[in-house]
Formats: C-alpha cells, structure tokens, sequence
C-alpha cells in the first residue's frame, strides 16, 4: 500500500507499454494522442478559469459590476477538465485504488483480480457513456439552457462528459484487451523526468 513515500523520487509515473496485439497498440495509440491533446485543453481551460474567477471577484468586489456568467462558464470548463482527463488518469492508472489485497495476493490470483476490475469498471462507465450521450441528445433536440441569466445550452457540458466517458471507456477496453491479448506480464516503461538521464 503506498502512503505518499516514494522510494524513487525521481522515477515519476509509469507509462503505459504498447500491447502486443497491434489492432489493441493501434486504440492505444490512438488514445495516448487523444489524451495529450485533452491535457493541453484542459491546462488551458484551468488557466482560464482562474482569470475568470480572478476578474469576477475584482469586478464585483471594487468596481460593483455584476457577472452573471462567470459560473456557468467556469464549471462548464470544470466539467471538460475533469472528464476528458479521466481517460489519461486511467492509461496511468492514476484513479484512486486500494493496494492491500495486491500485497497479499499471489500474482496470478492479483492479475485475475485487476481484470475483473477493469471489465466491471468498463461495463459502469459504457453504461456512464451511454447515459451521457442520452443526456446530450436531450440538451441539443430540447435546446435546454441553464437556469442563469446568461442561459447557455447544457449541450456544451453533457458534451464534454459524454466525449469524456467514452474515453476513458475505450481506454478501459483497451487494457482489457491488452490483458487478455499480450503474450508477457503487464509491463510498464518508468517517465524519465530527470534531465540527461
């Protein structure tokens, strides 16, 4: 179980090795550009955010002047950062887990384990995508709006779940089949995040 102490504090995060299989290696690849682009957006998106939230306090607080679309805005930004980098959090496997029973498991008995994890985990989160696409259908047929004064369509936030959940789906399918299809151990490759080395 690890409690925030890093044997190698330079070592930094494990990246995902390329499948065996090429058509799962073609989906990896596919997804690992995805997941660099999303992290640009949502980077930005962030930045974003914090000048929105730095001017509506300032407008309000010393020059009096309401802002009616600062919350709509920056949850919508919100939204997008947190579901389309879901996927790449999942490529690290970066969610939150509970490591007790991988000590304590025979290797086999914890591989067998991590796979019904990830086929449970895919079958939530097709069903998670399937209920938000539903939910941006309704959005963009119905042209339901927020309920603030600035009212911009809900399509934009049910969008970005949507495209998000998908994501992070195709990723869970594909180290599905990357566990099932590669021919060695899951292996990963350690981020040099030394310079030089």
């Amino acid at each position: 179980m690890s409690h925030g102490f890093d044997p190698k504090p330079n070592a930094g995060p494990a990246l995902p090795a390329m499948p065996d299989n090429p058509v799962v290696a073609v989906l990896a690849g596919i997804l690992e550009r995805f997941h660099k682009l999303a992290l640009y957006l949502s980077m930005t998106a962030l930045m974003l955010t914090s000048l929105i939230m730095t001017y509506s306090v300032v407008a309000r607080y010393f020059f009096h002047v309401p802002t009616d679309w600062q919350d709509d805005a920056t949850v919508f930004m919100l939204v997008g950062v947190i579901f389309l980098c879901a996927g790449y959090a999942q490529s690290l496997r970066g969610h939150i887990g509970i490591e007790a029973l991988s000590s304590v498991l025979p290797a086999g008995v914890n591989a067998v384990r991590l796979l019904l994890v990830d086929l449970v985990s895919f079958l939530f989160c097709g069903f998670f995508s399937w209920k938000s696409w539903t939910l941006f259908h309704e959005a963009w047929s119905e042209g339901q709006t927020t309920s603030s004064t600035f009212a911009p369509p809900l399509w934009i936030p049910y969008s970005l779940m949507a495209l998000g959940m998908t994501v992070l789906t195709l990723q869970l399918l594909a180290q599905v089949l990357a566990r099932l299809t590669d021919r060695n151990e899951p292996r990963s490759k350690p981020v040099n995040t030394v310079p030089g080395e």
